[in-house]
């Protein structure tokens, strides 16, 4: 059967469209049967519950258990878990399977949070009720079955991330939500915890370290910002401010969109360009758009509209209509009656009111935020607006468009995803700037790399800040996430990467169309440099390729070369190497084995096998599983390097080829360490010849 990767209809293999969505079931299109992915798991288990319910009519636990699995239930999805299986008064959930978003251990604190708090409220509300719980969070790597339906009962995810995080959840004390080692490390910017006492485990060697958490730390969607000095982004800066500078003098409102991945700064960028309006006696008002639990279609707005009317979320629904008409009264005089009441509805202070039609709604918003800035110079800033509901987007056009003869800057933070829902925003608007914001320049990488690693010695700080800037291709949060790796654990770059930065990465994977994200994880099996010859292989219908490289390239991810080194092949490489290893990993062994023997057949039949392509061979066909034919390249690959002498490269592949030799063939075995001791003595002639030469040729 083919599973329609747009609605989940299973159709059959002589399908060519869904037949219930219509959508295409283009051949090789579908997304594996299984993946490894980082997730984290949720287990919640009440206290003392099995003992009770043996007392109690087979109604009247169910009775109990119902409004407490929907409770638990609604919780867990709100911030977008998957339910995998109830047990009795045990449930247990995945954050990060079957889709992304990349903070998915942030998604099950929050949610452990909301679950301990919804249900000390069930309690409060029934004097009858008096349901302790015992909850763990656990994050690590699994194996996901991607075509599993939860709902039946069928299991999604294994791996010892279950079984640790099942460990865990035993141990937690009542009412407490205890977390493993990643799951800390990864949420404490977010989530306050306390150090708890080691666990030990059954099945576990060594005892497991627990933190306790306590509270969430920073609002839902914020993530800490550095103290250290901004790095880089004085011309977006200079633009910012020179824009801010006309709008005031002119009066002339002014939208701006500063677009750019996750983790490249625009926040930073934002909070740096409010400090500077505010020295220049502007006024900056925030608001975000959130990934979940967001009740409002005007979010944002709701936010900066608080603000301004110094609302507070903790204020009676009395006390905020009150400072409401009194902010709107003071700054419009006559007409503040009605646009009080129209800014009540929006803002869910009034559950009666209601509008005739949202051309009135806005231009009662309108009226108001020209009144806002008329009384000082106003930014409001939209962060994160790519998440944001169809009707505040049309409410940010609408301000963009309409506003006249007042100083306001409307500032927009989105990632590109903001375009893939509007393609036209900003389009035919007078005075718009879209502003890209682009990874950090080399030097720069390397500058925040310095001020992070400034704990390594002096003699390895310059050489590792370079691979770090390197690695992370100038993204500072990636920068700061490899950083703090290295300093917490001393790991060496490389033996995996933060799982911070893999699901971030992960989640932009998972956004793509379902061919696209396919020809993406077969591409990262060939490397960071790839070949369409290669991916012919890996389909059975090479015509859509052209389309979805094409397609791959525009989201940048993929970029075309445009020279290729096997003559009439298409050569690609990844735009970013961290996209090619995050897609690796998340091919089980066996479709990697798979693409591994294909990467090899290609290479075999296009290219000479000498040189880069002899070792690439090698350590296809190694990965693929033969280890015979990979022991013949790399032999071959290491005489040719000894022979055009870089004999330090020899060492490399004569080492491979050492750890491949069979336990019983002594006889390889000692001729490869004879040709890895030749290559090895020469190594350092060639070292010795070298600082020679830099001694100017020794004396006369």
């Amino acid at each position: 059967m083919h599973r329609c990767a747009a609605c989940g209809q299973e159709n059959p293999e002589i399908a060519r469209f869904c037949l219930a969505c219509g959508s295409p079931l283009a051949a090789g299109s579908a997304r594996p049967d299984t993946e490894r992915r980082v997730v984290s798991v949720i287990f919640v288990d009440l206290v003392g519950f099995t003992a009770r319910a043996e007392r109690l009519d087979p109604e009247d636990v169910h009775a109990i258990l119902t409004p407490y699995h929907e409770c638990v239930r609604r919780e867990i999805e709100s911030f977008g878990g998957v339910v995998e299986k109830f047990i009795g008064d045990a449930v247990m959930a995945v954050f990060g399977a079957p889709t992304a978003f990349g903070d998915d251990a942030e998604r099950a604190m929050r949610a452990a949070l909301a679950v301990r708090d919804s249900v000390r409220e069930m309690n409060e509300s029934d004097a009858q009720l008096d349901l302790q719980l015992r909850i763990a969070v656990n994050t690590g790597e699994a194996l996901v079955s991607l075509r599993t339906r939860p709902e039946l009962g069928e299991s999604m995810v294994a791996g010892d991330v279950v079984n640790t995080a099942s460990r865990l959840q035993q141990a937690a004390p009542v009412n407490g939500i205890l977390v493993g080692e990643e799951t800390y490390a990864t949420t404490r910017d977010a989530i306050a915890f306390e150090p708890a006492p080691p666990v030990i485990a059954k099945g576990k060697t060594a005892p497991l370290a627990t933190w306790l958490a306590l509270q969430a730390a920073t609002p839902v969607g914020e993530r800490r910002l550095s103290a250290r000095p901004l790095v880089g982004r004085v011309r977006e800066l200079d633009a910012l401010r020179g824009i801010w500078e006309r709008t005031v003098e002119e009066r002339r409102p002014h939208l701006v969109t500063v677009l750019g991945e996750v983790g490249v700064g625009k926040t930073r960028l934002g909070v740096e360009f409010g400090g500077l309006v505010g020295e220049l006696e502007g006024r900056t008002v925030r608001g975000r758009s959130l990934p979940y639990r967001d009740g409002s279609a005007y979010g944002a707005f709701a936010t900066q509209l608080k603000q301004l009317c110094h609302i507070f979320e903790s204020d009676s629904v009395e006390v905020g209509l009150e400072k409401l008409r009194g902010t709107v009264a003071s700054l419009l005089g006559a007409d503040a009656h009605a646009v009080a009441d129209h800014l009540a509805i929006l803002l869910g202070l009034d559950a009666e009111g209601s509008v005739a039609d949202r051309e009135t709604l806005f231009f009662s918003v309108r009226g108001f935020i020209e009144a806002v800035a008329s009384e000082q110079p106003t930014v409001l800033v939209f962060e994160d607006l790519h998440w944001a509901d169809a009707s505040l987007l049309d409410l940010v056009d609408m301000l963009a468009a309409r506003l006249r003869d007042v100083p306001i800057f409307l500032l927009v933070l989105a990632r590109p995803e903001l375009l893939d829902s509007r393609p036209a925003w900003g389009g035919g608007l007078p005075s718009y700037t879209a502003l890209p914001l682009q990874p950090l320049a080399g030097h720069e990488a390397r500058e925040l790399a310095t001020q992070l690693l400034t704990q390594l010695p002096l003699d390895q700080l310059e050489a590792r800040a370079a691979l770090f800037a390197e690695t992370a291709e100038g993204n500072p949060l990636f920068i700061e996430q490899l950083a703090a790796t290295l300093t917490e654990s001393s790991a060496e770059l490389g033996a995996s990467l933060p799982t911070t930065v893999r699901g971030i990465v992960a989640a932009r994977l998972d956004a793509l169309p379902a061919a696209e994200r396919t020809v993406l994880l077969d591409a990262a099996v060939q490397g960071k440099v790839f070949w369409r010859g290669g991916l012919e292989r890996m389909t059975d219908d090479g015509s859509q390729l052209s389309g979805l490289l094409a397609a791959l390239e525009r989201r940048d991810l993929v970029r075309r070369e445009r020279v290729s080194a096997i003559e009439g092949d298409e050569q690609y490489v990844f735009k970013h190497v961290l996209i090619r290893d995050v897609a690796y990993d998340l091919l089980p062994r066996a479709r990697r084995q798979e693409r591994h023997e294909q990467c090899a057949r290609f290479l075999e039949e296009a290219t000479a096998e000498i040189g880069e392509a002899g070792a690439a061979l090698a350590r296809h066909w190694r990965d693929a599983g033969d280890r015979v034919r990979a022991l013949d390249y790399l032999v071959a690959a290491g005489e040719q390097a000894e022979r055009g002498w870089a004999k330090d490269h020899a060492v490399e592949l004569y080492r491979e080829a050492l750890a491949l030799v069979p336990e019983e063939d002594e006889e390889r075995r000692v001729a490869i360490r004879r040709r890895l001791a030749v290559a090895h003595q020469a190594t350092f002639h060639m070292l010795d010849a070298r600082l020679l030469g830099r001694g100017g040729g020794g004396e006369a």
